[in-house]
């Protein structure tokens, strides 16, 4: 497999383009969707929460910049659907909201306060599955943490967003770290990095030393889909998980370095999730980088003031939000920026046309998990693409297994 990362892995992020218009939708998580706070013709400033919802695994939502409330209604969503979404007018003035503020030295924080702290920042998992943090640092009794894993894996072909954040912002990272521990009631921290990212272990090796945070590094083999949580688990620890089981039935919570980075942040300055770092990849090669983008920016808005042209289309091209393997094919370039956004990368088409399984097995060979996807996947399906990608008839296997799991779970909700 080819990555493509060296495109962007040596340019440092950049500020993304402003958005006249942000759109924030009221899904960006797993988990209950938000109900909005504000009303059209709201004055909202920068950092205010303008929806949540009552759920425990959920996350609030807070505006980017300041400006006006212009609308409540259904607009396109990365997921392939029409959802609820604020609209809100930028006036340009980046006006903080007034509870905007530093919270206390970790010292002086106790546990339940960091993750209080976690929920009404919003953060959410910013590897891409988008898991509410503040649920996965507030674990069942029964289950006994003892590790926690910092996944610096980023094994998805282009994307390098977490390379650039682990290299520029490591000290959040190591802080974020710290409060998760604590928050966990761990000392075990182990960050799993790939060994094509030497510059990145390296830093985190000091920093971790500078604030004097006992944590290993593990080298991974750099090898998709080294990242998921499952594999990292096996991998760093030689604990394998049942077919639905979690890392926390294994005693560990797996959290992304962005994620840990998105924490410091926050504790830090008392800001909330309101923006992240985006690769800007693919066919798009003289804008390709790393960008700070405000949530609820809109995706052709991004592309067009990178270009700073009107956005042309010499040829047909396929979007994709996040990566190439697990990313979601875009149906409009009218979706916004969300917090699940990892990269957008422009793809040319490719020929989708199926042909008859000519039983070679390659799927089977590729399947992390050992699994037989030309015939059923089970739940333990981490969903990474491989049979897809190796088969030669052009096979949408995993397509068919996300349908085959989705039915499934709604049976299993039915006989409840």
């Amino acid at each position: 497999m080819r990555y493509n990362k060296e495109l962007t892995a040596g340019k440092a992020i950049q500020k993304g383009p402003e958005p006249n218009e942000a759109v924030f939708p009221m899904i960006q998580h797993v988990g209950e969707a938000c109900e909005p706070l504000v009303d059209i013709g709201a004055k909202v400033k920068v950092g205010q929460k303008i929806a949540e919802a009552k759920a425990f695994i959920t996350a609030p939502i807070h505006s980017s910049i300041s400006g006006i409330v212009t609308g409540i209604m259904e607009k396109p969503h990365p997921i392939g659907t029409a959802v609820k979404a604020i609209i809100i007018d930028n006036d340009w003035q980046n006006t903080p909201d007034e509870s905007i503020k530093p919270y206390p030295a970790l010292e002086q924080m106790t546990a339940e306060e960091i993750v209080e702290a976690v929920k009404e920042a919003g953060i959410v998992g910013l590897g891409g599955a988008t898991f509410p943090t503040h649920v996965k640092l507030s674990p069942p009794k029964q289950n006994k943490i003892d590790t926690l894993i910092l996944n610096g894996a980023e094994c998805e072909p282009y994307l390098t967003s977490d390379h650039r954040v682990m290299l520029e912002r490591a000290g959040d990272i190591i802080y974020g770290a710290k409060a998760m521990a604590k928050a966990l009631n761990v000392s075990k921290i182990i960050i799993a990095i790939e060994d094509n990212k030497e510059d990145a272990i390296k830093k985190l090796t000091e920093e971790a030393q500078k604030g004097r945070l006992q944590m290993d590094v593990f080298i991974l083999k750099t090898q998709y889909p080294q990242g998921s949580e499952k594999i990292l688990v096996k991998t760093v620890l030689g604990r394998k998980l049942p077919p639905l089981g979690l890392p926390l039935d294994a005693g560990v919570v797996v959290h992304n370095v962005s994620t840990a980075a998105q924490v410091g942040k926050t504790l830090k300055t008392g800001l909330p999730l309101i923006d992240r770092v985006v690769t800007v990849g693919g066919e798009f090669k003289p804008i390709a980088g790393n960008y700070l983008v405000k949530l609820g920016t809109p995706m052709s808005y991004l592309l067009t003031e990178l270009q700073n042209v009107k956005l042309r289309r010499p040829k047909p091209f396929k979007l994709v939000m996040g990566g190439p393997m697990m990313g979601l094919a875009q149906w409009t370039m009218e979706v916004p920026v969300i917090k699940g956004t990892t990269g957008i990368l422009t793809l040319s088409p490719y020929n989708l046309k199926e042909w008859a399984c000519i039983r070679c097995g390659r799927c089977i060979k590729a399947c992390p998990m050992g699994l037989q996807p030309l015939f059923d996947a089970d739940d333990s399906c981490i969903e990474c693409g491989c049979c897809a990608y190796i088969c030669p008839a052009k096979r949408q296997l995993v397509q068919r297994i996300k349908v085959a799991k989705a039915e499934r779970r709604k049976e299993r909700e039915a006989n409840r």
